[in-house]
Formats: structure tokens, sequence, C-alpha cells
């Protein structure tokens, strides 16, 4: 299948539930604008047959993190939320984190699967925070998850 092995939400037959749409990219250069436009596109008409709701568009690295990257930290996440494909946050400036607020379940709220948390803060910061790199969540990327979270509930 083109999923492979992964799980996002309540749902781990992947394959059965996706269509796998593959942008050509040697996994660190930029998307180029016709591959955006022509995949902005494609999920349009995708959405509107399969009524997909815009949480429901994620990267193969959100389903399988650990096991797959891409789309890379240069995917324009935001600029495809902006035309309804896929979440991202609001504003994090007045975002106020609660005390004893649980990252992980948060990540799980979001449809994070925790088998692996490192590779999913890793998958979580390379799609909301588009870092290179992992590092452990912190208080930036916390207001970023509390927002989320909130918006998958």
């Amino acid at each position: 299948g083109q999923a492979g092995a992964g799980k996002w939400g309540h749902e781990t037959d992947i394959n059965s539930c996706s269509i796998g749409i593959e942008l050509d990219n040697n996994g660190i250069e930029d998307f180029t604008v016709p591959q955006i436009s022509s995949l902005i596109t494609v999920l349009e008409m995708l959405k509107n047959k399969f009524r997909i709701p815009q949480e429901n568009i994620i990267g193969h690295g959100d389903i399988a993190p650990g096991r797959k990257v891409d789309p890379n930290w240069r995917f324009p996440w935001k600029l495809l939320a902006d035309h309804g494909f896929g979440e991202w946050y609001d504003d994090t400036s007045r975002v106020v984190v609660p005390t004893g607020f649980n990252e992980y379940q948060a990540l799980r709220e979001i449809g994070y699967n925790l088998k692996d948390t490192m590779a999913v803060v890793n998958a979580f910061r390379r799609h909301w925070l588009q870092d290179t790199v992992y590092r452990p969540l912190d208080r930036v990327s916390d207001k970023i998850l509390y927002n989320l979270a909130e918006k998958y509930q």
C-alpha cells in the first residue's frame, strides 16, 4: 500500500482510507510554485469529491513518524491550511498554556501515534515549526500544540 504502516487518530489501516499524493522533491529543496499550485488544484477536487475534512490532510511523516519524514521541513503547510487543506495554529502571542498541560496527550488529540514519542515530537516540530533537527518541546512549541489540540477536539 501507499502509506505502509501508520496510524492517525483512531485509524490504523491508513491504506484503506487515504489517498497518497507524491511531489518530486529530494527532501531538502524547496517545493516549486507549479508543484504547490497543482497540489492545491488536486486537493480541492479530492476534498470536494470525497468530503475530506480539513484536518485530515496530513503528511506521510505525521502518520508514520520515525519511519517517514516527507514532506520535508520546507513544505508550505501554512499556505495549504490558508487554502483549507490541513490545520494551522493561530497567533499564539496571547495563548496561556495551563499548568499541568500534558504535551503527549495533546499530540495524541491531534492524531499522532505515541509509539515513539521522540519521533512524534520530531514530526510535530517538522510540520508545524518547520524544524530540521530534533529538539524537545518547549514554551513556544507548547503554545502551538495547545492551540492545535483545541482545534482537533
